[in-house]
C-alpha cells in the first residue's frame, strides 16, 4: 500500500477526501498550455483535440503526470478563452477533420490537405481565419453524411439536453442576425419566446442539427483523449472560467440566473484607480440557489467528461464579486454581496455544491486581493490554491521570498501563469523593476515632476517595455525620498516600491539555489533552477507553462518581450495566439522530455 506523504494526510479527511482518494495523494509535476499553442504535423491550422494524445506521450517521457489546459469552450469569433459563448460547448476549430466519425477521408482528402496548406501553423502566432474555413468544411462533411442518425448521436443529444438545444439555437440565431449580440435581436428571439423557437426548430432543422453534430464529434474526440490519459497515468486539469460572456448561449437561455443590469469587474487598486469593468454579468445566486444550483451542477457534469481536476478561475468571486451598474459609466462599483459578514457562508454554499456534485478535484486561482475567508475555506476543504513564485514574498515586512516550508501544502507552486510573462522574460525585463505607468500616476497625484525623478532614479538603458529599472547606485530608500522631495511619511508607498524591488534579482538568484553574483541572461540553467525550487516547496502540485519547461530544457529560442499567452488589460492581435516553434512530433523526437525528466 502506498504511503501518504507527510503533511498531506489531512486531505483525505476533508470535504474533498473522496476526490483526493480517487486521484491519489502524491506530489505531482505538470505542464500548462492552451491547445492553440501545441500542434502536430497532421493539425489543420491549429492544435486539435487528438493532438493531446501526442502531448500525453511527451508528458510521460518527461515524468509529468498533470496536463493543464486553458479553457476549451466555444469562443465564437472573439477568441478570448475567458469570455466564451458557452460554458458547456467545446470550441469547433479544435475538431480534427481526419478523426470524425465516420471518417470523411475518402471524400474530403483534397479539401483537408488544401486547408492545411492554406493555414500553415507558423511560429509565433496562429491564424484564426482557420475557424471560418473549418466550419465551412465541416458543413460540407455534415451534408454528405448518411441521413440516418447515429444512435450514439441521438443518445448524446438526449444526455446533453440541459444545454445543447439552446446552444444550437443561439448559434443559428447569431447567424440569422449577422452575428450581433442577442440583446439586439427581435423581441421574440431576445426573450426566447417558445412559439418563435418552435418555428425556428422547423425552419432551421438542418443547421440546428449541424451544431449539435459538431459538439458530438468534439465530445467523442475529447473523451477518447481522457481515456488515453487515464491509461497512461496522466491527469487532465480543466480550466473553468468563473464568468461567461454576456453574449453567450448561457446568458441568453438562462437570463434569470444573471444580473443583467450589472457588469462584473475588479475593485480599485494601484493600477486602476476606478477599478476594472470586464462586462460579463454577475450571477444571480439567489435564483440559481432556488433551482437547486442546476446551472452550476450541469456545468460540472459536462466538464467531468473530460477532466480529473478543475481549476476555478477567479475563485474569490464565489465569496464576493465587484460589479458596476451596467448603463452608468460613471458609477462606482461595489462588492456583491455588500455585507462582508455573509461572504464566507455565501462561498461555502457554492463550493460545497461543487464538491458534492463532481468527482473532479477543485483547484483555485486565488490571486489578487483575497479575503481571509478564502484562505480559511481552501485550507479547511483541502483545495489547492496558487503560489506564484515571483510573488510569494513576505510583503511589507522583510520582502524576502518565502521559504519552501512557508508555501501552503494545499497549493500549486507555479513560476508563471498564462497572464504573466514566462520566467525568462520576467527575469530579463521585469525583475527588479517598477511599473512606469504606476510610478507616473503616483508622482502626478502628488505634484512630483515624473520626468525629472525618472532620470535621477532609473537606468534608462535597462528600462524597457514600460518597466523602470532602478539605478544600481540608488541603494537606500532615503535616496528615493531625497529625489522625490517630500517628507518620508508622505512617501511610504514609494519607499515600499523600492524596498520590495531593489535587489530583487540577487535575492531570487539566491532563493532558487544559484551561487555567486546573479547574471542578467535567463539561460536554461536559470529556468531549471526556478522549476527545481518550485518542486522543493511543500505544495502538493507544481505546474508550469510549456514555455518555461522548454526554456529549462534549452529548447526554446531566446524569447522576445511579447512571446506570452496573454497581456491582461489590452486587446491586440497577439493575445491568445501563441504557437510553439516546433510540432509535438518534433518534441517527441528531440530529447527535451528526457532533459526535463532529469530534474523532475
Amino acid at each position: 500500500m502506498k504511503r501518504t506523504p507527510s503533511g498531506y494526510e489531512a486531505f483525505l479527511k476533508s470535504a474533498t477526501g473522496k476526490q483526493w482518494a480517487r486521484i491519489g495523494i502524491e506530489k505531482r509535476s505538470g505542464v500548462a498550455t492552451p491547445l492553440f499553442s501545441i500542434y502536430s504535423k497532421k493539425s489543420v491550422g491549429i492544435g486539435e483535440i487528438p493532438d493531446l494524445t501526442l502531448f500525453i506521450d511527451w508528458c510521460r517521457q518527461a515524468g509529468l503526470s498533470l496536463l493543464q489546459l486553458l479553457p476549451m469552450n466555444d469562443v465564437g469569433f472573439s477568441f478570448t478563452p475567458y469570455d466564451a459563448e458557452s460554458s458547456f460547448a467545446l470550441e469547433p476549430m479544435y475538431l480534427s477533420p481526419e478523426h470524425l466519425f465516420p471518417s470523411p477521408k475518402k471524400t474530403f482528402t483534397k479539401e483537408i490537405a488544401n486547408l492545411r496548406k492554406q493555414f500553415p501553423i507558423r511560429f509565433p502566432r496562429i491564424d484564426y481565419g482557420i475557424k471560418r474555413a473549418k466550419l465551412d468544411l465541416f458543413w460540407k462533411i455534415f451534408e454528405k453524411r448518411s441521413h440516418e442518425k447515429d444512435d450514439a448521436f441521438k443518445t448524446f443529444v438526449e444526455d446533453q439536453s440541459y444545454w445543447i438545444r439552446d446552444y444550437a439555437r443561439f448559434k443559428v440565431l447569431k447567424e440569422k442576425y449577422d452575428f450581433h449580440g442577442w440583446s439586439e435581436w427581435s423581441e421574440e428571439h431576445r426573450r426566447a419566446d417558445p412559439v418563435a423557437l418552435a418555428r425556428l426548430d422547423i425552419e432551421e432543422s438542418a443547421r440546428l442539427e449541424f451544431y449539435q453534430w459538431l459538439q458530438w464529434q468534439l465530445f467523442t474526440q475529447f473523451t477518447e483523449v481522457k481515456r488515453v490519459a487515464g491509461q497512461k497515468g496522466v491527469l487532465l486539469v480543466g480550466d473553468l472560467p468563473f464568468l461567461v460572456s454576456r453574449d453567450s448561449a448561457d446568458v441568453w437561455a438562462h437570463q434569470s440566473d444573471f444580473k443583467l443590469d450589472f457588469a462584473a469587474g475588479a475593485p480599485p487598486d494601484l493600477y486602476f484607480a476606478e477599478g476594472q469593468r470586464w462586462g460579463m454579468p454577475p450571477y444571480n445566486w439567489d435564483h440559481i440557489a432556488s433551482e437547486s444550483y442546476a446551472y452550476l451542477i450541469q456545468k460540472l457534469k459536462t466538464a467531468e467528461l473530460f477532466y480529473d481536476i478543475f481549476r476555478v478561475d477567479h475563485f474569490v468571486g464565489v465569496f464576493r464579486l465587484w460589479s458596476f451598474p451596467l448603463n452608468d459609466p460613471h458609477a462606482k462599483g461595489a462588492f456583491d454581496p455588500s455585507d462582508e459578514h455573509v461572504w464566507e457562508d455565501h462561498g461555502r454554499r457554492i463550493v460545497s455544491t461543487m464538491i458534492n456534485h463532481t468527482s473532479m478535484l477543485p483547484c483555485a486561482e486565488d490571486l489578487g486581493t483575497i479575503p481571509a475567508c478564502s484562505y480559511q475555506l481552501l485550507r479547511e476543504f483541502s483545495i489547492p490554491g496558487m503560489e506564484v513564485q515571483r510573488w510569494t514574498k513576505d510583503w511589507g515586512h522583510t520582502d524576502e521570498f518565502k521559504s519552501f516550508e512557508e508555501y501552503r501544502a494545499n497549493s500549486i507552486a507555479v513560476i508563471s501563469t498564462h497572464d504573466t510573462t514566462p520566467v525568462p522574460i520576467w527575469w530579463q525585463f521585469e525583475a527588479e523593476t517598477v511599473d512606469e505607468a504606476l510610478f507616473r500616476m503616483k508622482c502626478e497625484s502628488r505634484g512630483i515632476p515624473f520626468d525629472t525623478v525618472k532620470k535621477e532614479l532609473f537606468d534608462e538603458k535597462l528600462s524597457r517595455h514600460g518597466r523602470l529599472r532602478w539605478k544600481a547606485t540608488v541603494t537606500q530608500t532615503n535616496q528615493v525620498v531625497s529625489v522625490l522631495g517630500k517628507p518620508a511619511h508622505e512617501l511610504r508607498d514609494f519607499i515600499e516600491l523600492h524596498r520590495s524591488t531593489f535587489g530583487e534579482k540577487q535575492k531570487f538568484w539566491n532563493f532558487i539555489g544559484l551561487s555567486g553574483r546573479y547574471r542578467d541572461e535567463p539561460d536554461a540553467a536559470f529556468c531549471a533552477a526556478a522549476i527545481r525550487a518550485a518542486k522543493k516547496a511543500q505544495s502538493i502540485f507544481s505546474i508550469h507553462l510549456i514555455q518555461d519547461w522548454l526554456s529549462a530544457a534549452d529548447f526554446l529560442p531566446r524569447p522576445s518581450w511579447d512571446y506570452r499567452i496573454n497581456m491582461p488589460g489590452i486587446v491586440d492581435d497577439k493575445n491568445w495566439k501563441l504557437a510553439l516553434p516546433f510540432s509535438l512530433d518534433e518534441m517527441l523526437e528531440n530529447n527535451s522530455a528526457s532533459r526535463i525528466r532529469q530534474f523532475v
